[in-house]
């Protein structure tokens, strides 16, 4: 769902055709990073332990 949103800002910064936007991006996947899904993973982390962390080490974040 995030990489979907960061894909539609991209391309929504592409049509804008100025370049300054991209940091609308970047702002959201830092953003993302700090406050949703870091917070989600601790919370993940304490209900299921040992299974999410080996799930967490088998799957990428992002892409």
């Amino acid at each position: 769902m995030y990489l979907g949103f960061a894909t539609a800002l991209l391309a929504w910064s592409i049509f804008l055709a100025w370049p300054p936007a991209l940091l609308g991006v970047l702002s959201f996947v830092l953003y993302m990073n700090r406050f949703q899904i870091g917070p989600e993973e601790r919370a993940l982390t304490g209900l299921f332990g040992n299974a999410f962390a080996q799930y967490c080490s088998q799957v990428r974040r992002w892409f």
